[in-house]
């Protein structure tokens, strides 16, 4: 089965080293197989790989941008998904061949930044931790990371982040399952100042760390999603988009995103994370109710914008500026 990474040519990368990083998540190094450079990539930056069960996900790049020879990243194992991550543990050897797409960033490190609170969820850690290792052993600016992770044993690369010349930036929390237990962000958030947060994890971390940095500036909080798509809630019904300015009417069926129905149609859409967090499908929504599913839009902005890789309509419904 072809699949289209969204990029000119996929790259054939070949899987140098697979290494259990964390019970459930697997690490996988990928090169090019005649030992070539890589195209360079940015922290923060994702790749779309095809999986052996033929699936198309997208994982962010955890290793050091300066690094050309290899790309790694970092999969946790979910049996009860869609079968991409389970047949990248179970089917994927040494040697094998990964089509992989050209790295996109939807989670970009701001340059001189005044400082950086990085906080990261269970497989959150990886473009995070991507950023972290940019920064060398001179940072340009102060850093602190929150890792909020189930238990010890499920915490990716810890052993590193335990290295001492990290160790006192670093926070490692584990609530052992038990929501009582939970880190207490507002300590870290409660006075806004001229840094950046950088957050990955769950939708539940993501939604708290947003209420909680509603007097920052928006735009020093920044979002990223490992789950592309949304996801289907037990509630969704389909609905119809219809396009202003071409008067075209489409079903949006359960399951399938706005975004994915225009792209099917024909309609070229700018996107990039898939999974509401970058703003870059933004869309001017003319009529209707939206369900908005994104980290982007504020308040004040939902009666008029929606972001069409995620959110879908409560009413029967929407007419959009395309």
């Amino acid at each position: 089965m072809t699949v289209d990474l969204h990029a000119d040519t996929p790259m054939p990368l070949r899987v140098a080293a697979i290494e259990d990083v964390a019970d459930g998540i697997r690490s996988f190094e990928l090169v090019q197989p005649d030992g070539a450079a890589l195209p360079e990539f940015t922290p923060g930056s994702h790749v779309k790989v095809q999986t052996p069960g033929g699936a198309l996900r997208k994982y962010s790049l955890c290793n050091d941008p300066a690094e050309r020879h290899r790309y790694v990243i970092a999969v946790k194992r979910d049996d009860a998904g869609q079968g991409g991550s389970l047949s990248m543990h179970t089917q994927l050897k040494v040697g094998d061949t990964l089509p992989t797409s050209a790295p996109d960033n939807a989670f970009p490190l701001v340059d001189k930044a005044r400082g950086y609170v990085f906080i990261a969820g269970g497989i959150g850690i990886t473009p995070i931790l991507s950023m972290i290792r940019s920064f060398g052993e001179l940072p340009p600016a102060p850093w602190k990371l929150y890792y909020l992770t189930r238990s010890a044993e499920t915490t990716a690369f810890l052993k590193e982040l335990r290295n001492p010349e990290w160790k006192r930036n670093v926070v490692i929390h584990h609530d052992e399952g038990d929501p009582d237990n939970a880190y207490d962000l507002w300590a870290a958030l409660e006075k806004p100042n001229t840094g950046h947060v950088y957050c990955c994890g769950p939708r539940g971390l993501m939604e708290s760390v947003r209420d909680m940095t509603g007097h920052w500036t928006h735009g020093n909080i920044h979002f990223e999603s490992f789950n592309e798509g949304g996801g289907v809630k037990a509630d969704d019904k389909p609905f119809v988009v219809r396009l202003a300015r071409s008067g075209q009417e489409f079903e949006v069926p359960v399951g399938q995103s706005i975004l994915s129905v225009l792209r099917a149609h024909g309609c070229e859409v700018a996107s990039s994370c898939e999974s509401g967090t970058c703003g870059t499908c933004r869309t001017t929504l003319l009529e209707g109710e939206a369900d908005h599913r994104d980290m982007v839009l504020f308040p004040e902005e939902m009666d008029s914008q929606i972001m069409v890789c995620v959110s879908r309509a409560k009413s029967e419904r929407l007419v959009i500026d395309r």
